[in-house]
């Protein structure tokens, strides 16, 4: 598109320069950069309580999902005056997005996928969020992830702690425990490994806690190690690089519970951005909890309750 079509507009005083609106981002549906910013802007209201002071990594998308993708942890040097930037291990400056044209700055970039880290700013050495990624491998799905993630909410209760979950965007389901500030990482991590491997240990024909692909198939993989201050997860609400626009979509335990049962038609829990904003609409934000919960880790009880 000639420079000549670029489309103004501004919010709060900020003026945002948006580009290239009918390029198709997803070619097998049509979504264009239009709608995924149309998405993005309906999707805020939720979706930024979720980016506010948190290190943001762009996965950036210049041709669409079916061309060359690249992750951006340092934010362009070409950003506006008003983008708010932190440094935080791994990079001296990552875009913050705290406000609606920050993320519309971001989306514009072609960037789909907002993957956010476990800390929030300024105490980047704890982590706020400990994260369960429950990944299948060939032969199992999200019927199997939702099954193993009803196991690791009873397990977690059992430490009395609450967690929620969220789709992947693609097969897996993620599970998130909110934290109040003072666990280090190297705490969480160790306390996740634990979990996973006495999943393992307990239910070796259905769960796996290394990484190896030969040891996955019909398992699900419980990852452990994306509890790390390097790492980071795909943001709720955002949008995943499928085939569709599919969102990392949060979901009720309910959902959950059915899905483990088979009782979901479909390809089971998969959302695209229109689903998600209807959902919006009539569920609020079910992961409202993970920012308002703080929660400690217990010590010493999960080996315990994990015997037997």
């Amino acid at each position: 598109m000639a420079r000549g079509e670029s489309t103004y507009v501004r919010l709060d005083g900020k003026v945002l320069e948006l580009t290239n609106l009918d390029k198709v981002l997803y070619p097998q549906s049509g979504f264009t950069k239009r709608e995924a910013l149309r998405y993005y802007a309906r999707a805020a209201p939720v979706l930024l309580r979720h980016l506010r002071g948190r290190a943001l990594t762009l996965r950036r998308f210049p041709d669409g999902v079916e061309g060359e993708a690249f992750y951006e942890k340092r934010c362009p040097s070409h950003r506006p005056s008003w983008m708010r930037t932190i440094a935080a291990p791994g990079a001296p400056s990552y875009c913050v997005v705290d406000d609606l044209a920050g993320l519309l700055w971001v989306a514009n970039l072609a960037c789909l996928e907002l993957h956010t880290e476990l800390s929030v700013e300024p105490d980047f050495q704890w982590a706020r969020l400990m994260v369960f990624d429950l990944d299948p491998g060939a032969g199992a799905g999200i019927t199997e992830c939702c099954a193993v993630g009803q196991l690791v909410r009873e397990r977690l209760a059992e430490s009395g702690l609450e967690c929620f979950a969220k789709t992947s965007g693609g097969k897996g389901l993620q599970l998130y425990v909110p934290l109040a500030p003072g666990h280090g990482f190297e705490e969480t991590k160790g306390f996740s490994r634990q979990l996973a491997e006495s999943f393992e240990r307990k239910w070796p024909d259905r769960v796996v806690s290394r990484y190896p692909k030969r040891l996955r198939e019909g398992k699900v993989l419980i990852d452990w190690a994306q509890n790390d201050p390097q790492k980071t997860t795909v943001c709720a609400y955002s949008l995943r690089a499928m085939s569709g626009p599919t969102v990392s979509t949060p979901v009720s335990w309910k959902e959950v519970e059915a899905a483990a049962r088979g009782q979901k038609e479909g390809p089971g829990l998969r959302f695209e951005a229109e689903e998600v904003l209807a959902r919006i609409e009539r569920l609020g934000d079910l992961f409202a909890p993970t920012l308002e919960l703080k929660q400690r880790l217990p010590r010493g009880r999960l080996r315990k309750a994990s015997v037997g």
